[in-house]
């Protein structure tokens, strides 16, 4: 049985590895739709040195259309009946009470809510009755395009700057989540890297301020995977070619992150090239050690 506590305390960064069973997310859409490909690509990232494996049956990019219920609950009870067996922690990206709930009674352990609590209010009451972390993602709602033909508001202004406004309003979905009958020692946060922030200028900060998010005492989740402010720092060096940088190319910023964000102390770090970010979480450990 997992030590949630240990788990949830931890004082070295671990590597959460991403499964995602959906036909359209942004890197690797599609590829593990099959049961038993998803089953075993969440084998070979434990493999690879994933303490925790991130299960999403729905995208969240710029522009995703929802999926059915059914079909999120199905594809994710079948991922968690597979990998709990072989010893797998496992941490659901879902923002629906119900799937969290089938979740959680079939054995995972950690939920993660891009959506902080604010999108089925139901979900934190689902956490509070069970024991298992809740990960509370910094949000400000869908992105461009995800309800349809009908895009959001621009969510990408932050009037007092990126760092100070993405740090209060996270402050606040976490009062929000605790109001719930939450624990404050399962809660982690995540600064939402990618979310309503498309820019380098609205990503970096947040890196570079991560102390500010550990001030608060909750533990830190950084997702930088693969995200579009990878690609354009990549493209902005000159890097790129015609068709843009490579995914090798943006999992070797990824890891560079991945070190960064150990060194400064991050709860864990969220990645699909999980090999090359354990390898650069154990660098960033270590420099922690003899800082």
């Amino acid at each position: 049985m997992t030590d949630l506590q240990a788990l949830h305390d931890t004082t070295h960064t671990m590597v959460m590895g991403v499964l995602n069973i959906t036909e359209d997310s942004s890197s690797d859409g599609g590829l593990w739709l099959d049961p038993a490909k998803a089953a075993q690509h969440g084998r070979d990232m434990m493999a690879a040195g994933a303490a925790i494996i991130d299960i999403g049956a729905e995208s969240t990019r710029p522009g995703a259309k929802r999926v059915a219920e059914a079909d999120e609950l199905a594809r994710i009870t079948g991922a968690v009946k597979t990998l709990i067996p072989a010893g797998a922690v496992l941490s659901i990206d879902t923002t629906r009470a119900s799937v969290a709930a089938a979740a959680l009674s079939e054995g995972a352990q950690i939920i993660n809510d891009v959506s902080g609590g604010m999108l089925d209010a139901e979900l934190p009451h689902v956490v509070a009755d069970h024991d298992c972390l809740y990960i509370v993602q910094h949000w400000r709602g869908w992105l461009a395009g995800s309800k349809g033909a009908n895009p959001d508001q621009d969510t990408s202004v932050y009037e007092h700057g990126v760092l100070t406004d993405v740090h209060d309003e996270l402050m606040r979905q976490v009062d929000g989540v605790l109001a719930a009958g939450v624990k404050p020692e399962r809660i982690i946060i995540d600064p939402g890297l990618g979310f309503s922030k498309p820019g380098i200028e609205h990503n970096l900060p947040l890196l570079t301020g991560l102390e500010t998010f550990r001030a608060t005492g909750y533990p830190v989740l950084i997702g930088q995977s693969r995200k579009r402010f990878i690609s354009a720092m990549l493209t902005g060096a000159g890097t790129a070619g015609a068709d843009g940088p490579t995914m090798a190319q943006r999992d070797d910023v990824t890891a560079a992150l991945s070190a960064l964000s150990a060194e400064h102390g991050a709860w864990a770090v969220r990645v699909h090239d999980v090999a090359k970010s354990r390898a650069a979480v154990i660098a960033g450990n270590t420099w922690r050690e003899y800082a």
